[in-house]
């Protein structure tokens, strides 16, 4: 198969993968409008449905912490030695700072980082 066409089928299977999507999220929307589970839903919810159908839904909350605010409330509150309790801090490098660092500081701390391959994202566009 030659270039154009494989990007041809990329673009309609990317456009039937939108559509899908927004279908399949539809359509949950209103199973959990029937069963009714509110929005801002946290946790499990079992339902059976007429003709046999069991349904499962779970609801997730997302939590984004401001790690710097945080650290100055608890130190406010005298709370600062329940951080570690509570909270995971994840380290993340900083690839633009990481590169322009000497390799004498770098080269020793890539013992603790793992490197992997992710999945390449693509992007095509028919140009008219």
């Amino acid at each position: 198969m030659d270039y154009p066409t494989l990007c041809q089928e990329w673009i309609k299977a990317k456009a039937d993968e939108s559509r899908a999507i927004e279908l399949r999220r539809e359509i949950e929307d209103r199973l959990a409008s029937l069963i009714g589970v509110p929005e801002n839903f946290d946790g499990t919810e079992n339902a059976e449905a007429p003709g046999g159908f069991k349904l499962k839904i779970t609801g997730r909350l997302t939590r984004k912490v401001d790690a710097d605010k945080i650290q100055v409330i608890a130190a406010e509150y005298g709370l600062s030695d329940y951080l570690p309790q509570l909270l995971r801090w994840k380290p993340e490098i900083n690839m633009s700072a990481w590169k322009a660092t000497d390799e004498r500081i770098t080269r020793p701390l890539l013992d603790a980082v793992t490197t992997s391959a992710g999945r390449p994202s693509f992007s095509i566009t028919l140009e008219k």
